[in-house]
């Protein structure tokens, strides 16, 4: 990794001198865009709309265009003296309970990588910050941008995680679901069910992008076609999908059942004690049966014991 800015943390008189880098990284698989005749690469030209001429990167500046259409046309010279947070400090503004800030308003992540030989300041705020399980909201200024971070610990390496300004999540409000009814309890229990029936520890190394894979793959097989075009393959066949399920109910049912789980009254039971119900209940099968036969030679044996008596009463009428 290269380090992108340098810098330190102002933990009140405490400075803590650290290197960014950016902590995460885009896997997916680039494209450029091509003349679909011939396969040449498209280019992009910046022409000015007045003069008709391209222009260089180094002699574009800003403008903003007012919803009225006034247009003002900003200098990197006008920008610089903005106000902002020093450049090459990252102060410490509070500390808050990590549960108060909510996730939607992370935005880009970075680690801090201590800049000093004697990194002890380091390792006491990383520590700190561990112990007393709260999140540093600090300024931090990037490429003439200044905003709002959090600084916490991740693996104990110090990380940078840039935050949304408020005003920068849209508020919500769905007609919708104004009007929608309450679950019913057996719903909501059901639902319980089949959450708890999925709920497992979060590892992200089980966790693979399918897409990108399968699209590897597809290209190194063009490429070792020695072709600059893609192999036609015959599609997939797509799964019959069941009609909508209208009763919630039943689809949570169906879910459960799916997931290896039964409810009953709102109840869930494993297959596995299923499998013993099952099992118990041919262990006693054997048992009935014999119980049939034991009974079947009874009524056989008092129906010869009821033929048997006639001809005895003849031989002695006989014999009289």
């Amino acid at each position: 990794m290269r380090a992108i800015w340098k810098g330190s943390i102002a933990f009140g008189l405490v400075n803590v001198p650290v290197k960014v880098y950016t902590a995460t990284e885009d896997h997916d698989i680039r494209f450029h865009q091509v003349h679909a005749k011939d396969g040449g690469r498209i280019k992009y030209d910046r022409v000015c709309s007045v003069c008709g001429e391209s222009v260089q990167y180094a002699d574009i500046d800003k403008a903003y265009e007012s919803p009225e259409g006034a247009k003002v046309v900003l200098t990197d010279e006008d920008f610089a003296k903005l106000p902002a947070a020093e450049k090459h400090e990252i102060p410490v503004l509070q500390f808050v309970p990590s549960e108060q800030i909510d996730p939607i308003l992370f935005e880009k992540s970075y680690y801090l990588e201590p800049d000093s030989t004697t990194p002890k300041a380091y390792v006491l705020l990383a520590a700190t910050l561990e112990r007393i399980d709260r999140t540093a909201l600090v300024h931090f200024t990037l490429r003439q941008k200044t905003r709002l971070a959090a600084l916490r610990v991740h693996d104990g390496v110090l990380l940078l995680q840039t935050l949304l300004w408020p005003d920068e999540v849209r508020a919500v409000d769905f007609e919708s679901l104004q009007d929608a009814s309450k679950p019913r309890p057996q719903e909501i229990s059901m639902a319980e069910t089949l959450v708890e029936s999925m709920s497992d520890d979060f590892e992200p190394e089980q966790f693979t992008d399918e897409y990108q894979i399968e699209l590897r793959k597809v290209l190194d097989e063009a490429i070792a076609n020695g072709s600059d075009t893609l192999v036609s393959r015959p599609e997939p066949e797509k799964e019959q999908v069941d009609a909508e399920v209208v009763d919630l109910v039943a689809a949570l049912q169906r879910s459960l059942e799916a997931s290896g789980r039964r409810a009953a009254g709102g109840g869930a039971t494993k297959k596995a004690p299923a499998k013993k119900t099952a099992s118990k209940a041919a262990a006693k099968e054997p048992a009935k049966k014999t119980a049939a036969k034991k009974t079947a030679s009874k009524s056989t044996a008092k129906k010869t014991t009821a033929r048997k008596a006639p001809a005895k009463k003849a031989q002695e009428r006989k014999g009289a």
